[in-house]
């Protein structure tokens, strides 16, 4: 008997590799069969679309994208060195041979005029990132507008990144990061 959860992860995570290095448009759904190994059959059986398959490796990429940021977080002991840590975890990323700027960007600039699936997929997960940066600005003491700068910071970032080919946007964005933190609270930056 096959275990289809395991089989659906396994599809999944295939899938994510490559429409992060190819594309989506680029990849078919028999690319992602061959990839996978798993027939073509029981790939529609699992994901009868491929939009339903794109908005479940955008779920994945978003699990990915949150452990990451948590465990750079994790490392930090103060809500100002949890924001900064943002930008050290987007510094390691950008610097994988493998960076092809964000998932989310990415999908949403394929396919988010033609999916409204992939654009609420893409939209929730950058709304989501934006209140985890709101909360840590809130545990400093800062204004919401602390928040969307940062934010805005760590977006820019990711796109200038990708386009670039250059991983010393992270390193950019941090030390304005500082710089915003320090003007918008000076009593707090440290």
């Amino acid at each position: 008997m096959i275990d289809t959860s395991a089989e659906r992860d396994h599809i999944i995570r295939s899938a994510h590799g490559l429409f992060y290095s190819r594309g989506i448009q680029a990849v078919g759904m028999d690319a992602v069969r061959a990839a996978s190994g798993v027939p073509l059959k029981r790939l529609y059986a699992q994901f009868p679309s491929k939009e339903a398959l794109v908005t479940e490796v955008l779920r994945y990429t978003r699990s990915l994208w949150d452990d990451g940021i948590a465990d750079a977080a994790e490392k930090a002991r103060s809500p100002r060195d949890k924001l900064l840590a943002i930008y050290d975890f987007l510094d390691e990323w950008f610097r994988a041979d493998d960076f092809r700027g964000c998932g989310f960007i990415n999908a949403f600039g394929e396919l988010g005029a033609a999916s409204p699936a992939v654009a609420a997929v893409a939209r929730a997960q950058k709304t989501a990132f934006q209140e985890y940066v709101a909360d840590l600005v809130a545990e400093l003491g800062g204004a919401p507008l602390l928040a969307e700068q940062l934010a805005l910071l760590a977006e820019g970032a990711q796109t200038t990144a990708a386009i670039s080919g250059s991983p010393s946007a992270a390193s950019a964005a941090r030390a304005a990061a500082e710089t915003l933190i320090e003007a918008a609270l000076p009593e707090r930056a440290e």
